[in-house]
């Protein structure tokens, strides 16, 4: 399936500066009316959060999960994505999720010694989320 069978279209192709694109790879966007975009000169940071994500999302949902068809893996990009932006930890954020605060820390001691933990599978066990039940 090409983008003209989905009924969408692209308008531009983001890509580095790497030696394996050539003029004959730029030329095939063109041919379709897309404009090709290079990134900035020696800014090897420049999409390195979009690669961070892709690196996990393959690392931790596509490297375990058998894909059916086209509508089987937006269905689990989306879970994915939600897990990743409103459960899993981020080291960088001081183990919070972007979307949700971390929790205010449990000084009772009797709320330390008994915890019950429920755990929730997302996309048949793929993906697990733990959290405290009321």
């Amino acid at each position: 399936m090409d983008l003209q069978e989905a009924g969408t279209t692209a308008r531009f192709l983001l890509r580095d500066r790497d030696a394996k694109f050539t003029e004959a790879f730029d030329a095939v966007p063109a041919d379709a009316a897309i404009q090709v975009v290079t990134t900035g000169i020696r800014m090897p940071r420049m999409n390195s959060i979009m690669e961070r994500w892709i690196q996990t999302c393959r690392r931790e949902l596509l490297d375990r999960t058998l894909i059916w068809n086209q509508r089987h893996l937006l269905y689990a990009l989306r879970e994915f994505e939600m897990f990743y932006n409103q459960h899993r930890p981020h080291r960088t954020l001081g183990q919070a999720a972007p979307l949700r605060p971390l929790p205010e820390p449990d000084t009772i001691q009797t709320g330390i010694t008994r915890l019950d933990i429920r755990r929730r599978d997302r996309l048949g066990g793929v993906l697990r989320e733990y959290q405290r039940a009321a």
